[in-house]
């Protein structure tokens, strides 16, 4: 068998490197570095069921283009550590970010959630934790909430997303992880 030659490297050479890299690739799978999210639907599942998803003050709706969404939720692998959970709903408010504070405060507390230490509210949120089974959750209300596409469609309103999570392994990271 004669190897063809162009501008005067031989394809063997360009072929053996492919070999060799799929063969690394391959390894590297079988090594340990597949999909940490994969079965992670019961805990997502049990994240989705959180009460304080549903729950939301008066006025309070699903922004018009989320209409039948409800709760989403995802696993996100991509900081190297635990894969982080989580369960997240959209809103459109009529009305200020410090009533959606002062709800979810209430509402957050009366459910055993405890504010976190170093947390406090601002215009980006607050944050609250809470030990459930021997798993750390995490309670975030995002009063600019990014990252959802489309753009939540809100009219004069504001929008928020109320937020449930946890790392796959159940440990302790809390707000601002």
């Amino acid at each position: 068998m004669r190897a063809l030659v162009s501008n005067g490297r031989p394809h063997v050479l360009l072929t053996a490197a492919l070999l060799l890299s799929v063969a690394l690739l391959g390894a590297c799978a079988a090594l340990g570095g597949g999909d940490a999210c994969r079965g992670a639907a019961s805990e997502l599942r049990r994240l989705a069921e959180q009460p304080v998803l549903g729950v939301a003050p008066a006025r309070a709706s699903v922004p018009a283009n989320y209409r039948g969404v409800g709760v989403t939720t995802g696993c996100d692998d991509d900081s190297g550590g635990a894969p982080w959970l989580h369960a997240d709903r959209l809103y459109a408010f009529p009305g200020r970010p410090e009533d959606v504070i002062s709800f979810y405060t209430g509402a957050a507390a009366s459910a055993g959630w405890k504010l976190e230490e170093d947390s406090s509210a601002t215009l980006d949120g607050v944050c609250w934790t809470r030990i459930e089974q021997g798993r750390h959750l995490v309670l975030d209300v995002e009063l600019r909430p990014g990252g959802f596409s489309p753009e939540p469609e809100v009219g004069t309103g504001i929008a928020y997303s109320v937020s449930v999570g946890s790392e796959r392994d159940g440990g302790a990271e809390g707000c601002g992880g």
